[in-house]
């Protein structure tokens, strides 16, 4: 099967195309001093008399080569691929669904910088320790919404990792269960994986039936694991992700709200899902003790689907741009006496 792909080695290099409305700006007001200082010199209708051979038009021409040719050269530093040849690759792993909780309490500085962002670098460290397992997640607070769908793309997967925050899911609360159901739902049909959840939460504020649905992902054959972050102690909920501001959430009383790791009900997920649960501390998430329990599990053959053979067409564009430069180099500012009957500038 084959299907063409378009893509950017280099990405960042294509911020320079900002550069090109700078350099228009700099030729149009080049162009306006030039005729302005042509003004102050004569009369225009006079001095172009006086000037047959010489043509605006020709500036114009050999600036928009110049200009073409500097995009291209960007385009071409960055990398333009088509790739083709959709596979199928016979890769022996499991499948992990990561459930991170996003509710407000996970701004707590308990563990530094907050308990989400913590989480967040946590989980691209796992998956960068990934090979042939598939990865998907899934963000909850009192609603649970897919964030990343089961896939092999890790670099993808980390990309959509570093969008989450807490303005994700607007109704408060920790709707471990509906993450569960919905992780349940979201693995691949391929039978005879491995599957795991991993829940990633303080557990407070715990709405009803997480046990419940522990014990169903279990009886499927789906592990759930969890890790608790945050401490036992109450602390204060900051009012902002930003850690210069240091105003906390008050409750209806102007009391400042706190949160509490709820190891209890954590433990409790991950017994009826017939996992583990580990307990994160701030030199330790947890997730490096989990790819070590998760990595025992036995690897199944998947298949998956991957772009292969990514042609580069950088050459093309240089040749492009050479020959743009040519050009530019035969149009001379001045019309050639032996071309001057010639009005292709005019």
């Amino acid at each position: 099967m084959e299907k063409a792909i378009f893509r950017f080695a280099h990405p960042e290099y294509l911020w320079l195309l900002a550069l090109m409305p700078v350099m228009i700006a700099v030729y149009a007001g080049y162009i306006w001093i030039r005729k302005r200082s042509l003004k102050e010199f004569g009369d225009p209708l006079l001095i172009k008399d006086l000037m047959p051979d010489a043509s605006l038009n020709r500036y114009h021409i050999k600036f928009l080569l110049l200009l073409l040719s500097i995009g291209l050269i960007i385009v071409a530093i960055a990398g333009p691929q088509f790739g083709s040849k959709i596979r199928e690759v016979k890769r022996k792993g499991i499948e992990i669904m990561i459930a991170l909780d996003v509710s407000n309490s996970m701004l707590a500085r308990d563990i530094e910088p907050n308990r989400l962002e913590r989480s967040k670098q946590a989980i691209s460290r796992l998956i960068d320790k990934l090979e042939n397992d598939r990865l998907g997640m899934i963000v909850f607070a009192g609603d649970a919404y897919m964030q990343i769908p089961i896939t092999g793309d890790y670099t993808s997967a980390k990309m959509f990792l570093s969008g989450v925050n807490t303005s994700m899911v607007s109704r408060q609360g920790t709707a471990i269960g509906s993450a569960i159901e919905l992780a349940m739902k979201s693995f691949s049909s391929q039978e005879g994986i491995n599957k795991a959840i991993v829940i990633i939460s303080d557990g407070e504020n715990h709405e009803g039936d997480a046990v419940e649905k522990a014990r169903e992902a279990a009886e499927k054959g789906i592990n759930v694991y969890t890790i608790g972050i945050g401490l036992p102690e109450g602390v204060p909920i900051p009012d902002s992700d930003n850690s210069y501001i240091k105003e906390y959430r008050r409750d209806r009383n102007g009391n400042i709200v706190t949160t509490r790791l709820n190891e209890q009900m954590m433990s409790e997920i991950a017994q009826a899902g017939n996992g583990k649960y580990f307990r994160a501390t701030a030199g330790n998430i947890g997730l490096n003790d989990l790819y070590a329990v998760l990595n025992r599990l036995e690897k199944t053959e998947m298949e998956s689907r991957a772009y292969s053979e990514y042609e580069e067409q950088f050459p093309v564009l240089i040749w492009i741009v050479l020959g743009l430069l040519i050009l530019d180099l035969f149009i001379l500012e001045r019309r050639n006496k032996w071309f001057k009957n010639f009005t292709l500038f005019r």
